[in-house]
Order: structure tokens, then sequence, then C-alpha cells
């Protein structure tokens, strides 16, 4: 798949874009601020860069017309704010950006980004059809199945009754039951919707990138078993 440069100063950020990006099969840098992101570029050509606007040293309009002058700007770069004017966007994008994304960002935003970002790009890690002799699964319906199970399929699911209520020990604080219960829930949904985070989201009424974030608050381990290269 793709090498994609992370550029943003918040960890949780960076954590969180980095393991939705690696379960989507692409190769992540992460960089805290222009100086490592500088390095990173100068050591190789990513293929997209997701670039934060406001940063501690060097905000990212800066760092991005930098690359544009110096003839570094030859990948696609999204950038990324919370706080970015109109015309903060529309001066970034004059000077190269390809798009913007604005924070809190979704999953189906960030996917849809990288995917039109790499397809400009000459198609680097883009999924299509009929390459390698396998079908493409489309971006939308992912599954983290293979990278829960190693490509494996997940269990048949259980159908669960009145009985099931003797699984959770009732005798403890109501946040361990309740983080008990949800876990469970959340395990018979992955496995009943074959690990189809875009199913799983709309079964539960929640959005794709805060149940990603629950799952991972509930010890739903989504990296165990991945294809390592």
């Amino acid at each position: 798949m793709a090498n994609i440069l992370v550029v943003d100063d918040e960890l949780g950020i960076r954590d969180l874009l980095s393991e939705i990006l690696n379960d989507e099969g692409h190769n992540v840098e992460l960089a805290e601020n222009a100086a490592q992101a500088r390095a990173a570029r100068s050591r190789s050509r990513p293929d997209l860069v997701l670039l934060d606007i406001w940063m501690p040293d060097t905000d990212g309009v800066t760092l991005l017309k930098e690359w544009s002058t110096t003839g570094m700007l030859s990948m696609p770069v999204i950038m990324m704010s919370g706080h970015a004017t109109i015309e903060t966007a529309v001066e970034a994008t004059k000077i190269g950006a390809q798009s913007f994304l604005e924070k809190p960002i979704t999953m189906q935003k960030l996917l849809k980004a990288v995917e039109n970002g790499l397809a400009r790009n000459g198609g680097i890690g883009v999924r299509k059809p009929g390459v390698g002799g396998a079908a493409a699964v489309p971006v939308a319906e992912l599954t983290v199945e293979a990278a829960m199970t190693g490509g494996q399929s997940l269990p048949a699911p259980v159908e669960m009754g009145p009985q099931a209520r003797q699984l959770f020990e009732l005798d403890k604080p109501l946040r361990d039951a309740r983080d008990e219960f949800e876990k469970s829930y959340f395990e018979f949904h992955l496995a009943k919707e074959g690990g189809s985070m875009t199913r799983v989201a709309e079964k539960t009424g929640l959005e794709r990138t805060h149940l990603y974030r629950k799952l991972k608050q509930l010890g739903v381990d989504l990296s165990r078993g991945k294809r390592g290269g």
C-alpha cells in the first residue's frame, strides 16, 4: 500500500490516524513538528502527507509554502485543523494542498480524502478490481476481521438469551460491569456482521470514529494478528 506521513503536534491525533491507516494496510511515518517533517521528506518522498496547520515551531501552511518554493511539493498534501479559517484553507489550496480536513476528523472523511489523494498520485495504494488476481474490497466495507484474526474467519455468532446474564459478575462497581457488558456487546455485533466496522456502526448507532475509539477503550485489540510486512 502507500507510504503516508502524518504531521501533527498532538500525540492523540498521531496515534489515532496511525492506527486507522495501519489497519487499512498503509505504512505510516509520524512527525510531531515541522523539523521532523522536513527530515522525513528529505529521506524519501511519501506518497501522501497529512499536515496539521497549527504547530508550535513552524505552522503547516508555512511548511507547505516552503516545500512548494523548493520543489519538494511532489506529493499530495491534505491539511488538517480544528481552528483554521476559510481564508487559511483557501490559502493552503492555492499553495498546493489537495484538500482540507476539519477536526475532529471522522474515519469516513479521512479514508475518502486519503483514497482521493492516492488516486491523484497515480493510484498508489488504491485498491482496484482485478489487481493481483483478486477483487478489491470497497473502502466503505473494509473489515477489522483480518486485523483481529490474522485472516481467519470469525466464529459464528452465538445468540445471546437470558442465560447470558450469568456471564457477568454483578457484585462489582457499575462502571466495571458496564464495560464488561459493552465489550461483549460489541464483540457479538462484530462477529455477527463479519467484522465490518461500517455495518456495526450502523447497527449500534455510533459514528465509525467513535466506534473505533470505543473498541480500543474496551480492550478489543484491533491490531492483533495484523498481516505484518
